[in-house]
């Protein structure tokens, strides 16, 4: 108890490394950054990597990422907001265990959510607590980790991002390298052998109490309808710390691909091998399988394939030849995935008010055009701008309903006498109606802007 409270003496007053603050995130990435290259520069001085994990200034940017992050609570049903209360008096003790390897994480919570292309996918939510102390663990490994990995790697990395992933593998096909290798993972993070992961980790860092929490983290029970199933493998997508420990396991494949020379690019377990022909492309596929047997992973064999780059998808892009020139484009799968969520917010059935449509699109919309700004189709983003307008302008008349009520809307948002009978006293269905002349001519691009709408041009 002296323990709990000296240490509560040091971290109570000081709430803020719980709290978070008010920075900007910019302000939390330059703690961050500042941070990270003062655990390489004093990690021999100060003690060991746990030490420095858990000082106070890096439990401060781990909190403000957790926090900044926000995420639904986990098998404690502590929120962020509960769990900073929680933290303010349990803390030393906490720490106390973790410094003496008592410390047990809690189960994950098992949620599914459902996959664009159908299906669902498991994440494992730990409590905001665990989230803390894998952040806290994530921000002075990453450093020392992290610079060793492959330059073809993009995935989850410090400065990297999928758009870069994309880029490259465009310029590969540029080159002339216009057949893929697109491998697929069977259930990847499920299916990691915490074996072979913890003995790759081990070559990079030398702490064994850290290693002996990310062993715990692995191996926590996933809680199930209220009831806790134990976990011999997998690293569940949702914690801070499966990403990093992803490109660890991963890292060996890329190693095996830069010394036989191959260009690649690896976001995560998608990973394209770019070759000249087909026959060179299958004798990569066969050496991968080998590779991947080692670390005892599942090559999905019916998602995996040699073909023409032009044919597959990338990270949601695809890439296609214009002109002597190969330009990146939106799959056509990515395009039914936004129209499906399109027609999801914009049902005629759901009883959502035109103010309630808009603040959805306004959630879903700028993200996606944020998402898929590297396509060099700009029509395409056109197109999709005017089917959506078209949308909302039927789903308006089926708010107003019957043709006097219509017509009267139409009048007094501007419409004529002509164009307000024309718009009210069509026969066609709401979609066919709205696409009139008189409904286009008051329901305008502009009216929506005024309505707070979001567009994609």
């Amino acid at each position: 108890m002296t323990l709990g409270t000296t240490e509560h003496r040091k971290l109570g007053p000081s709430s803020r490394i719980m709290a978070g603050g008010g920075e900007s995130s910019a302000g939390v990435e330059r703690d961050e950054v500042g941070m990270a290259c003062r655990v390489q520069e004093g990690l021999g001085q100060e003690g060991s990597l746990l030490v420095q994990a858990l000082s106070r200034e890096n439990l401060a940017a781990a909190w403000k990422r957790v926090k900044a992050n926000g995420g639904s609570a986990g098998v404690d049903g502590l929120t962020v907001t509960e769990t900073q209360e929680y933290l303010k008096t349990h803390w030393p003790c906490l720490k106390a265990e973790i410094l003496d390897g008592t410390y047990q994480p809690q189960a994950v919570r098992r949620v599914e959510i459902p996959k664009p292309t159908g299906g669902k996918r498991e994440l494992g939510i730990p409590t905001v607590t665990d989230r803390l102390i894998q952040q806290a663990l994530l921000q002075v490994m990453q450093p020392l980790i992290d610079p060793t990995f492959s330059d073809s790697s993009h995935g989850f990395r410090p400065g990297r991002s999928a758009h870069d992933a994309v880029r490259k593998a465009r310029d590969y096909v540029q080159e002339g390298y216009r057949v893929v290798v697109d491998v697929d993972l069977e259930k990847f993070f499920d299916r990691v052998n915490h074996d072979i992961l913890m003995h790759r980790l081990s070559k990079h860092i030398s702490d064994k109490s850290v290693l002996r929490l990310v062993r715990r983290f692995l191996q926590v029970g996933v809680a199930v309808d209220g009831v806790v199933l134990e976990r011999t493998e997998g690293t569940p997508q949702g914690g801070p710390l499966s990403p990093i420990l992803a490109n660890v396991l991963l890292d060996e494949v890329d190693k095996e691909l830069e010394k036989r020379g191959h260009r690649f690019v690896r976001y995560a377990d998608d990973c394209n091998i770019y070759v000249r022909s087909q026959k060179a492309g299958e004798r990569v596929l066969r050496g991968l399988r080998r590779i991947y047997a080692r670390l005892r992973l599942r090559v999905n064999e019916a998602k995996t394939a040699v073909s023409t780059a032009y044919h597959r998808k990338f990270l949601g892009y695809c890439l296609r030849p214009w002109s002597g020139k190969v330009k990146i484009a939106v799959h056509p799968k990515s395009l039914d995935t936004f129209r499906l969520r399109i027609r999801d917010i914009t049902g005629r059935s759901k009883g959502n008010s035109m103010e309630q449509v808009a603040q959805k699109l306004r959630n879903y919309m700028p993200g996606w055009k944020n998402y898929f700004q590297l396509a060099e189709t700009p029509s395409t983003f056109g197109k999709l701008d005017s089917w959506v307008r078209h949308r909302l302008r039927a789903l308006q008349l089926a708010h107003w309903k019957r043709g006097p009520t219509i017509y009267s809307r139409l009048r007094a948002l501007g419409a004529s006498h002509e164009l307000a009978v024309m718009g009210a006293g069509a026969k066609q269905r709401w979609w066919r109606r709205s696409g009139t002349r008189a409904v286009h001519a008051v329901l305008s691009i502009a009216h929506f802007d005024k309505m707070g709408f979001p567009r994609l041009t």
